[in-house]
């Protein structure tokens, strides 16, 4: 779905519309394939562990709302935002088909926006969900903005494209294809391809994280969302197999806390506290 052309040392903000081309396509390509599915199974269960029935959630780069309806299911009030039009208004048609139109509320926001949400009130806790904030060039920026829409005590979980995927690295080294195997280590933004349009990224190490999110928000914990567990431009390989996936799911969940093997996923999961004041 993202194919990396080259890197650039001056990243712009990426656009709506390379967003846009790809949301009819996105459940199939992703959603409901069955690494996707995988993937997305391991943050629910973190989500599960922390989140309560009535709380309100934020929802960034909400995509087709798949987080959406699945924190709605559970009770929670939803407000999920996209810079993408067409991946709200599918988000949109999602909700009010599973029957979750009074609890989750859509807005078209960019990362970099997101203080125009403050009439909202506050939240109980953000879930960034696979790779949004990775479009984002001044996580600090976006940080400063979700400690003031967070309260205290509340909760972020920030799931990031990983800087060091082991899957990647073995599966194109194995083809000699050097500058794909480590595309991720360039600390400059990759120019990659999302709809036949650019869309610069960020690959920001855990370091990079704690800076940016340090000064308002404590970093509580982080793990590895996909080590074992295929990256999902992968999934054709892995469609006809359940038995397969779900047996490296349940490797992975354990692995994911592992400090050796956790910055080797394919996304990092960071859960960060806002400090009671």
């Amino acid at each position: 779905m993202i194919a990396e052309t080259e890197s650039v040392s001056l990243p712009i903000p990426h656009p709506s519309a390379a967003f846009d081309a790809i949301a009819q396509d996105y459940d199939r390509i992703f959603t409901h394939s069955r690494l996707g599915s995988a993937h997305r199974s391991l943050v629910h269960e973190r989500l599960r562990r922390y989140l309560r029935k009535g709380q309100r959630i934020l929802d960034l780069n909400c995509g087709t709302g798949e987080d959406a309806v699945y924190l709605a299911s559970l009770g929670m009030c939803v407000v999920a935002c996209d810079i993408s039009e067409c991946m709200i208004d599918i988000a949109g048609e999602k909700a009010a088909h599973r029957g979750y139109v009074g609890q989750i509320e859509f807005a078209v926001c960019a990362n970099e926006r997101l203080s125009t949400l403050g009439r909202q009130g506050s939240f109980d806790a953000v879930l960034s969900n696979f790779g949004g904030l990775n479009c984002t060039e001044d996580l600090h920026g976006v940080a400063r903005q979700l400690s003031r829409l967070v309260r205290p005590g509340g909760r972020l979980f920030l799931c990031l494209i990983g800087r060091v995927c082991a899957w990647e690295i073995v599966w194109y080294a194995a083809r000699a294809k050097w500058r794909k195997a480590f595309r991720r280590l360039d600390p400059r933004a990759t120019r990659a391809s999302v709809g036949g349009e650019s869309v610069y990224i960020h690959y920001p190490s855990r370091r990079d994280m704690k800076q940016a999110f340090g000064p308002w928000l404590r970093l509580e914990s982080w793990r590895g969302i996909g080590i074992v567990l295929p990256p999902s431009w992968l999934a054709y390989r892995f469609e006809s197999r359940p038995r397969l996936v779900n047996l490296l799911r349940q490797v992975d969940r354990g692995l994911g806390a592992v400090p050796a093997l956790r910055g080797l996923a394919d996304h990092v999961l960071f859960e960060f506290v806002r400090e009671e004041k």
